[in-house]
């Protein structure tokens, strides 16, 4: 007997698009796969065991999109860059008017407006979908940000929101806009991901440090901060992680951990795409910047022995006021993720919801928390300058919880406890919350040795000033 064609075809038998592919077939969709290494195919057929029957196996391009009933959905779960590109040039040949190609990967979101484009008129549709969740999220119920036409995401809607994570009943999937917005929208969701670890990995740093508490204790706090409005994904993994033995020493396991992490890039990404549009996502930044610095392993050890850490007699926050301080923090990192958003909403006109890319990271997520609800609600309320600091929530949540990051910030400083991202994020409230900053100063000195004009405050138009001359420019 000839099995049904296909309802979506899977490129890409790896951790995700393997447990993608599970997913697809266990929500009850036919699904078509294969893979470069075709002997990886067999194996996971095998490894489907009842969800086989849902699935059909090839092992050559022509066979796997004959598979396929028209118009055509495949999702390619395979490497970014030339391997795509690569991929795009041997499908394409093979497709029909009304067909999609889906990228799944995380992919640079410059690439996915090219690829878009190159696609536009022959009768195929691409969509660039950034999918959050790891292996499990995608097995079970991913977080799902799509870009493309509206075409492709009436033919991959009733799918995508079949397999994504669900809150509250809500699938966590949306079309967010065209051409690479859905990419753009994962790379900002990765950037914040970034902030969220450094900073969490800031507050153990301070406890273990400059308090002297071991893993497993900071561990229970951080347990104890799932019950409140900290509870997120990140926090639970921090929490278990730190309480975590190694069974060959019988030390926390973190502690056999080396202190090099490594990255892939997407917060790099956020912080060029943001300072391109003249934003400045300084939480993330100083992540991203934590990252780099830890890979210089050598070097922090020569230092620890010869540089002066110049040190101030100081005591570390008690747990509640650091949760009140990562508190403050985190809506701060978001604010600048959300703002760098808005900047690219307005740059590709994507006219993004914010709204909505909170409700979709509320579950299913790396970065799922607690917060995004309000984040949400704040959103579709009254939002002054369409900031989200302004939020009058957000407003009286900082209003209690800054005292509490100065506090920790200058615990840090005091005792050379590195805070990079916790500092960032209150020296980026400080700067906002300025009506009169120094920039003046900065055209003053730009016009001083660039004639480059500046701005006054009681008169319209570029000026230029006859500055003195330096003693030191006749020398």
């Amino acid at each position: 007997m000839t099995k049904a064609k296909a309802d979506i075809g899977v490129y890409g038998l790896g951790t995700m698009g393997s447990a993608l592919a599970l997913n697809l077939a266990e929500k009850g969709f036919h699904v078509a796969v294969t893979n470069r290494e075709v002997e990886w195919i067999a194996n996971f057929v095998q490894g489907a065991g009842p969800l086989g029957s849902q699935i059909t196996a090839t092992d050559t391009l022509d066979s796997f999109v004959s598979a396929l009933k028209t118009p055509r959905t495949i999702l390619f779960m395979i490497p970014s860059g030339a391997p795509m590109d690569a991929m795009i040039d041997a499908v394409l040949p093979l497709l029909e008017d009304g067909d999609t190609i889906i990228d799944g990967g995380n992919a640079d979101f410059n690439a996915t407006r090219r690829r878009f484009d190159r696609l536009s008129g022959t009768g195929a549709h691409f969509v660039g979908m950034g999918v959050s969740g790891g292996e499990k999220g995608a097995r079970h119920g991913p977080s799902m940000m799509v870009g493309g036409s509206a075409h492709s995401w009436q033919q991959l809607k009733p799918m995508a929101e079949a397999i994504a994570a669900r809150f509250e009943g809500d699938p966590c999937v949306a079309h967010l806009g065209t051409d690479g917005a859905g990419h753009f929208v994962k790379t900002v969701h990765n950037g914040i991901e970034y902030a969220d670890m450094q900073m969490i990995a800031e507050i153990y740093g301070i406890l273990r440090d400059g308090a002297g508490w071991n893993a497993p204790r900071i561990g229970a706090l951080f347990e104890e901060w799932q019950s409140g409005p900290l509870s997120s994904y990140l926090i639970e993994v921090s929490a278990a992680a730190l309480q975590t033995m190694d069974p060959e020493t019988d030390q926390p396991m973190v502690d056999v951990i080396l202190d090099r992490a490594g990255q892939k890039g997407t917060g790099r990404w956020t912080v060029i795409e943001a300072l391109k549009m003249g934003q400045s996502a300084s939480a993330i930044e100083a992540a991203v910047g934590a990252r780099g610095w830890s890979s210089e392993k050598p070097t922090r050890e020569v230092a620890e022995t010869v540089l002066s850490a110049g040190t101030l007699p100081a005591e570390v926050p008690e747990g509640g006021d650091l949760e009140s301080a990562f508190l403050a923090a985190r809506i701060l990192a978001h604010a600048q993720g959300f703002r760098v958003l808005a900047a690219a909403s307005e740059e590709f006109d994507w006219a993004l919801d914010m709204a909505r890319i909170s409700e979709i990271w509320r579950a299913g997520c790396i970065i799922r928390s607690a917060l995004l609800d309000d984040f949400a609600q704040a959103f579709r309320d009254e939002l002054p300058e369409g900031h989200l600091i302004l939020a009058p929530a957000m407003v009286a949540t900082l209003a209690k919880t800054i005292p509490a990051l100065r506090r920790t910030v200058a615990a840090g400083v005091a005792l050379g406890t590195p805070l990079p991202a916790l500092s960032a994020s209150l020296a980026w409230y400080d700067s906002m919350r300025r009506g009169r900053g120094t920039a003046n100063l900065i055209q003053a000195q730009r016009d001083f040795f660039g004639a480059h004009g500046f701005e006054r405050t009681d008169q319209e138009g570029k000026f230029n000033v006859d500055w003195p001359e330096l003693a030191s420019e006749n020398s």
